[in-house]
């Protein structure tokens, strides 16, 4: 049976940028299943799966309706478990706690500094004025004074990967050998950032791109089907 995915979209279906529908859209190709999507807009949420959430990426899978991102990937593993592992036992559970927090804690904020008036560019009339009311209200400020201190906070940007980069000398992936559902949560967040915003967060030769150049390869190259933003 094929999953249906609720995929964040602006005005263009074909460019989903949600870094947590990434997420999901990642964990289902990992497990090798069948995925039809659900283009939404950001006004359309509440009216999915009969008001089931307020945010994405939500599925549906058969009667079995699940939100959330990490949650899905909770779900599949337990429904597939002969699949290939979303986290490879409960340490690999944990350990993604953990890479969860840090990506949106670490990466959310500056790629939404970075990204900001270029996601708002991304909807179309009715859902860019959600957009800019619900940001302001919740940052306190216009969306162009936040993307105005981007240059200012590249460089520490840019210094609060060094964990990761340091890690990626031990292994290709933070999952190990091969990719687990840790490394998808900051693929995600990195894939938000590269089809919302032409700006360059990483330079080319970083590690850190390096991982997610490769992390793009992933499942026949899903993530290269959307195009970066020019």
């Amino acid at each position: 049976m094929t999953i249906l995915l609720y995929d964040l979209v602006g005005r263009d279906e074909s460019r989903p940028f949600s870094p947590h529908c990434w997420k999901a859209t990642m964990a289902l190709a990992h497990k090798g299943l069948d995925v039809s999507t659900a283009p939404t807009r950001f006004l359309e949420v509440p009216t999915i799966e009969g008001g089931a959430s307020k945010s994405v990426p939500v599925i549906r899978d058969g009667d079995k309706v699940v939100i959330d991102s990490f949650a899905i990937a909770l779900y599949l593993d337990e429904a597939y478990p002969d699949r290939p592992t979303l986290f490879g036992g409960e340490g690999g559970k944990a350990m993604a706690r953990f890479i969860e927090r840090w990506s949106q804690l670490t990466i959310h904020p500056y790629v939404t500094t970075a990204a900001l008036t270029d996601l708002h560019a991304m909807q179309d009339e009715e859902n860019a004025v959600y957009f800019r009311q619900s940001r302001e209200q919740r940052l306190g400020k216009p969306l162009e004074d936040v993307v105005a201190a981007r240059d200012g906070g590249l460089a520490a940007f840019r210094a609060s990967l060094e964990p990761l980069r340091s890690m990626l000398s031990y292994q290709p992936f933070i999952g190990g050998a091969s990719p687990l559902f840790a490394d998808y949560i900051v693929f995600g967040a990195l894939q938000w950032a590269r089809i919302a915003t032409p700006y360059q967060l990483l330079e080319n030769s970083d590690v850190a791109a390096q991982w997610f150049s490769r992390c793009l390869d992933l499942h026949g190259g899903l993530g290269r089907k959307v195009a970066a933003a020019a």
